[in-house]
Parts: structure tokens; sequence; C-alpha cells
């Protein structure tokens, strides 16, 4: 009797064990396509966004340029001279320490890539203008550094190159608005794109982004939350990279701290973006 009570005892702590064993397993991660061209999950591509947002540099005069580069591509650094136009004023100051990396018109810049071209003397930005977006590539200069709203992006889901907002349904899929999940962008093609971060508000009416490029802060990366309503109303289309793996859990408070989320400027009335 004793030798079976033993068993039975072992076999019950086994199974115990077992159990416990199982239930600390993680689930997998859900892969994305392998055909894509990255894999990135939702926390990375925010934790690269947040990233932009918040890298610190040092900037100079020699910084500064109002004007045409040695090929003649007219550059108008985001520093705090520029007021033309008012309502899209720059905003970093030479020596000082600023936070976020410049908008520059088709600018790729990896935070390594553009402290060592600020310490090099290149243009800190460059803005978008209508005559750059007239000119498209003619408009990029190599004499400044940054990142665009479609180099932003692009480098928050790790693309090798940059995809510019008509290549990006290239490597996505469409989503229903009401399915957005973290990572996913909302895209005008030639026109602008934004990374969306998470619901603002429960009933799914407001969202959280990312975006460069775009009101109140034009020319440097930020987090904004802002009606969706009226994000659709101007033609952004939700899309969902297809090389995006997603964790077992997810949700935008998951990967947005309650920190970050105190950084967030408020967008009533959001626009495309760059003019």
């Amino acid at each position: 009797m004793h030798r079976i009570t033993i068993s039975i005892l072992a076999t019950l702590v086994l199974s115990a064990c077992q159990s416990i064993e199982q239930k600390s397993v993680p689930t997998a991660l859900k892969p994305g396509d392998p055909n894509a061209p990255s894999q990135v999950t939702p926390s990375e591509a925010l934790a690269i966004a947040q990233e932009y947002a918040s890298h610190s540099w040092r900037p100079f005069a020699r910084n500064i340029l109002h004007g045409a580069d040695a090929r003649g591509v007219c550059v108008q650094t985001p520093d705090v001279s520029l007021n033309d136009p008012p309502e899209r004023p720059g905003w970093w100051m030479p020596g000082e320490v600023n936070s976020g990396m410049p908008y520059k018109w088709g600018g790729f810049d990896d935070p390594a890539s553009f402290d060592q071209a600020i310490a090099e003397g290149k243009a800190g930005g460059d803005v978008s203008t209508p005559a750059k977006r007239r000119v498209d590539n003619a408009g990029v200069s190599a004499e400044a550094a940054g990142v665009d709203c479609s180099g932003f992006v692009s480098r928050c889901l790790k693309l090798p190159t940059v995809h510019d907002t008509s290549q990006l349904p290239e490597v996505c899929y469409p989503v229903e608005p009401g399915d957005l999940r973290p990572g996913d962008l909302l895209n005008i093609p030639k026109r602008h794109v934004i990374l969306y971060a998470g619901w603002a508000r429960e009933d799914r009416s407001w969202i959280y982004y990312y975006e460069t490029g775009g009101a109140p802060n034009y020319w440097k990366p930020g987090l904004k939350e802002a009606p969706l309503a009226a994000l659709l109303d101007l033609g952004y289309q939700p899309l969902r990279y297809r090389g995006m793996a997603y964790e077992p859990k997810l949700s935008g408070k998951e990967v947005l701290t309650r920190a970050i989320r105190t950084t967030v400027s408020t967008v009533t009335e959001p626009t495309v973006g760059e003019p």
C-alpha cells in the first residue's frame, strides 16, 4: 500500500510540474511573410519611432543652411531662424542639445549616420516645399541630413532601402480601419505616410501615431493623436507591412508607456502633412 501511495504522489507531482512547465512556455512569435524585405515586431517599430523622436544631438551655426548647396539645390534647415511660412517654423537651436531628428526632404538617415553627418558640418535637415515636390528627387540635397516621412517609416519597419509613399503599398496589404494594430501604416501615395501606434480612445474614434512632416511640430518626429475619421477623410489608406511579426500580447498601451504618452501632441484637425 505504501509503495502504491508513493507511486501515485510521484505521478501527481510529475503531472503538476508538466502543467506548470507548459504554462510557462511563451506563445511562439507569429512571423511575418518570409519574402518581405525585413522582419520587425510592433514593439520594435514603435521603439525605433520613439528613438527618432527623442534623439539627442548638438548642432552649431555651420549646420545651418538657407540657400543653395554646392549642386545648386535649395536647402532650408528647420532651425529657429526659419519662419517662412510662419505657421511651419523651424525649431532646433545651434549650440544647444536638441531632441528629435530633423525632417529632411528625401532623407533616410539612421541616428548614427545622422550624427556623423552633423559632425562633418552637413545641414541639419531640409524642409519640404511645393518647389521640392515639383522636382521630386532632384530636390534632395546630399549636403543635408535627417529623414522625411517615408524615410522615417521605412526605418521603423527596418526596410533595407527607403520605400516612398508610392512604393510602401507594394510591401503591405490593406486592412480595415477598425482592425488597425500598432506598427500599421496610414498612407497616401505620393503625399504622406504616418505610423499607427494604438487606440487613443476606448471607442476607437481617435488614434495615436508617429509622424514627421505634419502639424503641430512639422519638422521633427513625434507622437500625436487625432480623430481616425478625419484622417480617413483626407484619403489615408490603412496598410499592414507583410514582414510584421506579432507578439503574443499586443495593445497600444503595452507598446506606448505612460511616460511616452505624456509627450503626445493633440491634432484636432489633421492635414496631409508636408506642403
